[in-house]
């Protein structure tokens, strides 16, 4: 897809989730401020019930709106109501704050005129009022832009996807493209509200003029407002038709291979593929599978066997990767009602890496040799090794492992500048990335067969594959394709030569000979 396209279908994505967003928070918090204005006992309640919310950090509530099972997991749902949560206390404050600076003798006035409390809210609170609500609505609608970059670590698309990206690639441009246009709109929807509160905002005279023009400029930003959500849904919906959802996780390589399996089942069918790529961890692209959120990604046998099937790594031998493909496949069937592929070719084992130079001076072959001199290294593994069964709390008990200090936690991506750079001293990459030659890195052998084999294989719903058979064709043309070192190459086109995904994966497809893609409908 052409970058421009991307970053308007992004972009109309992106101004979805703030417009519903802030459009519930308003239903929520107008109402909900008049009746606190009326019973001031309860502002306390809510507004510290507003303010817990607002601590929490944007990623932790996006997370845990995830295992909430009404929001359906993954997508726009959980995402809108994050987004609502954070836009409620502003607002709240807003309006607050504006109707309680409305002095009580000119309501005391009014109501002496003989004005009803619908009229003395409508004549007098509401246009006193008005500056200081719509700073609240202005502060509310900038921080849900920014926030809803955060979106697409959990599959609701927006600009955040291009952030995302970028920091798994190391990649300043996909970063810019994202957060450019974000700001663009933070800055353009803060501009329009702030001309609207100026219209609106004019003195008051009486019921018959300004009153009315004010009317009519409410109704042209409400208008105004509608036609963003409908520009909004005519740029999601560019690309109709029946669509395969496909996720990958944050890295580079799945990057690749989400992308791999997109151009494919594009190519060999008709369907149209919706991308929901660097989703995070594996527990979430397993669970979302599972829900029907998502319909195929590529995972490594391995892990699917340790950390979903919480089962013991197999003894190493040569048959030891075709037992656990073997073993994976039966258990995915009889207990998700998953497909598992045969393998793509190459295997992504855990790869533990020192700096060439350290390797040479201390004579470090293997992770044995290495346990010596970890009580004076430092380590740094990325979120989900420090987490999952195999990874760092086996990998230390099976060898012995101390370090000078508890290991660093970072997006997996930068472990390996940060051992470049002598940040830490040891890290857990992946043994096809590109950078391990090109940053003069180390792969330790795993002499005690702590890790499992990591044979990269697709996995897909039964359902979706009865739903649509042509799935199976082009999904199992791309078996065996891929080798170690073509896997190396292709992150290094990314990683290194800052090559669009689209692009690497395109070039290689014609070079493996797979069938040319054909004309979008």
């Amino acid at each position: 897809m052409n970058l421009a396209i991307e970053i308007l279908q992004r972009s109309g994505e992106h101004l979805l989730l703030v417009a519903i967003a802030i459009g519930l928070a308003l239903l929520i918090a107008l109402p909900l401020s008049l009746a606190i204005h009326r019973r001031p006992r309860w502002a306390a309640p809510v507004l510290a019930l507003a303010n817990a919310v607002q601590t929490i950090p944007s990623l932790a509530i996006f997370g845990l709106l995830l295992t909430v099972p009404l929001l359906g997991g993954i997508g726009t749902t959980p995402a809108v109501v994050a987004l609502t949560l954070y836009a409620l206390l502003p607002l709240l404050r807003g309006f607050l704050a504006g109707l309680a600076q409305v002095p009580a003798g000119l309501k005391q006035a009014g109501q002496a005129l003989g004005l009803n409390g619908a009229q003395v809210l409508r004549y007098i609170e509401a246009p006193l009022a008005l500056p200081v609500a719509m700073a609240g609505l202005r502060v509310a609608t900038v921080i849900s832009v920014g926030v809803a970059t955060i979106a697409a670590a959990i599959g609701a698309g927006g600009l955040g996807v291009f952030i995302f990206r970028g920091i798994a690639t190391v990649d300043n441009g996909q970063i810019l493209a994202g957060a450019l246009p974000a700001a663009a709109i933070a800055l353009a929807a803060d501009a329009g509200l702030g001309a609207l509160e100026r219209r609106l905002s004019r003195p008051f005279r009486r019921p018959g003029g300004d009153d009315q023009r004010s009317g009519r400029w409410l109704k042209a930003g409400l208008a105004g407002l509608s036609l963003v959500v409908v520009l909004a849904l005519v740029l999601v919906s560019l690309q109709p038709g029946e669509t395969v959802r496909i996720g990958s996780k944050a890295f580079t390589e799945q990057l690749i291979l989400g992308e791999l399996l997109a151009q494919q089942i594009e190519s060999d069918t008709t369907l149209k593929v919706q991308r929901r790529f660097g989703l995070g961890g594996t527990g979430l692209l397993h669970d979302s599978l599972r829900q029907g959120r998502l319909d195929g990604y590529v995972e490594y046998t391995g892990t699917a066997w340790t950390a979903i099937l919480n089962q013991p790594a197999p003894p190493p031998g040569p048959a030891a990767a075709q037992q656990v493909w073997q073993n994976t496949r039966l258990a995915y069937g009889r207990r998700f009602g998953l497909e598992v592929f045969p393998s793509l070719g190459f295997a992504n084992s855990f790869a533990i890496l020192v700096r060439q130079a350290d390797a040479q001076r201390l004579g470090l072959q293997t992770i044995t040799d290495a346990a010596v001199h970890t009580p004076a290294w430092r380590a740094g593994f990325g979120y989900e090794f420090l987490n999952r069964a195999d990874g760092y709390a086996g990998l230390v008990r099976r060898y012995g492992l101390r370090f000078a200090a508890p290991p660093q936690s970072m997006d997996l991506g930068l472990t390996y500048r940060a051992l470049a750079a002598g940040q830490v001293d040891l890290i857990a990459g992946d043994s096809t990335n590109g950078l391990i030659p090109t940053l003069q890195l180390r792969m330790l052998r795993d002499d005690r067969g702590y890790f499992p084999p990591y044979d990269a294989v697709p996995i897909f719903r039964r359902a979706v594959l009865r739903r649509h058979p042509s799935l199976l064709a082009a999904i199992d043309r791309l078996s065996g394709r891929l080798t170690v070192a073509t896997m190396q190459r292709l992150n290094a086109q990314v990683d290194l030569e800052k090559r669009p995904v689209e692009m690497v994966v395109r070039q290689w497809r014609r070079e493996a000979g797979l069938a040319p893609e054909r004309p979008r409908r």
